[in-house]
């Protein structure tokens, strides 16, 4: 609880003298802007006609997300699956790095197929038969070196303890 209260006072003493820090930090803090916001579920043609001008579809193209409550709106269902790297590397994007153009209407889970992401046409090295076998060999030769060396010593061997003088004790718990 001090900490905390050490960090408001922290916090209020910076505010106090630079105005513009908590402005700035209060605008870098939204981190949604209104203009990403979909518009509201198209209910008539000619509203499913201006939102497929919107997202530059053809209207025959466009159909909007079921109106189920997550909040999709009026942006366009598109078939997914596809990467990014599935794209031409050689065509003249806009933007290159994303393989994408210049109002380009994207997936709504894009950043699921962005090129460092896993991708559903992508053939695996090997099969899954492989990749259990490799584990399960794996995991078998370490249960075999386990158990095959534990019954040798991992630790120097060591002689009995020897003392001066056969048979004289030289300390003892018990009261004589």
């Amino acid at each position: 609880m001090a900490c905390l209260m050490k960090t408001l006072k922290l916090v209020e003493n910076l505010s106090k003298g630079n105005q513009l820090l908590m402005r700035q930090s209060a605008r870098t803090m939204a981190g949604w802007n209104k203009d990403y916001k979909p518009g509201a579920y198209p209910k008539t043609e000619e509203e499913r006609a201006i939102a497929a001008k919107k997202y530059n579809l053809l209207p025959e193209e466009y159909k909007p997300y079921a109106d189920n409550g997550l909040g999709y709106g009026d942006y366009p269902e598109l078939p997914g699956g596809l990467g990014v790297e599935a794209r031409d590397p050689y065509y003249p994007y806009d933007y290159p790095e994303l393989k994408r153009n210049f109002g380009e209407t994207i997936h709504a889970d894009y950043d699921l197929y962005s090129e460092d992401r896993w991708s559903q046409p992508s053939q695996p090295r090997f099969s899954n038969s492989g990749y259990w076998l490799s584990f399960l060999g794996v995991m078998a030769g370490c249960l075999i070196l386990y158990y095959g060396i534990d019954d040798y010593k991992m630790y120097r061997p060591v002689a009995a303890k020897q003392y001066p003088g056969e048979g004289r004790v030289h300390y003892t718990f018990e009261m004589e």
